[in-house]
């Protein structure tokens, strides 16, 4: 698990899959050359900036550049469309409701609920599309 601090100062734990552990050590090994004058820092994402840790700004330059360098149009790349496309994959993946609402730090669960109606489409297309009786007004 990885704590992280967000919007509000809010702490919550985000679980980590076997390969996001491997390259965070990657990254902790190397991590050290970043650092100012080889000073350990209790952030992640450390900064020689007066706060010592990567600001929103800064992530946001990486983002973009990031996206561009891979081809991709950085606007569709948004910190808002990568939460929504986390939460999302998510739940088609068979998350439940409320282990999201933790992840995304969500106070009340009609937040989180929102996230819902994209799944509910989604099943809705895949019926309409494969199940055999759906297509059976369609056929001559």
């Amino acid at each position: 698990m990885l704590q992280v601090r967000g919007k509000g100062g809010r702490d919550r734990l985000a679980p980590m899959s076997p390969e996001a552990l491997t390259a965070l050590a990657r990254y902790l090994e190397i991590r050290p050359r970043f650092l100012a004058k080889g000073l350990p820092s209790p952030w992640l994402g450390p900064s020689r900036g007066a706060d010592g840790h990567l600001t929103r700004q800064a992530f946001g330059v990486a983002r973009k550049q990031l996206a561009m360098d891979a081809g991709i149009d950085w606007a569709l790349v948004s910190p808002h469309a990568l939460r929504h496309a986390f939460a999302s994959h998510l739940l088609a993946g068979g998350a439940d409701l409320r282990s999201l609402q933790k992840m995304l730090g969500h106070a009340d669960i009609s937040t989180t609920q929102i996230y819902t109606h994209v799944q509910e489409a989604r099943l809705a297309t895949l019926v309409e599309t494969s199940h055999p009786l759906a297509r059976q007004g369609s056929e001559p």
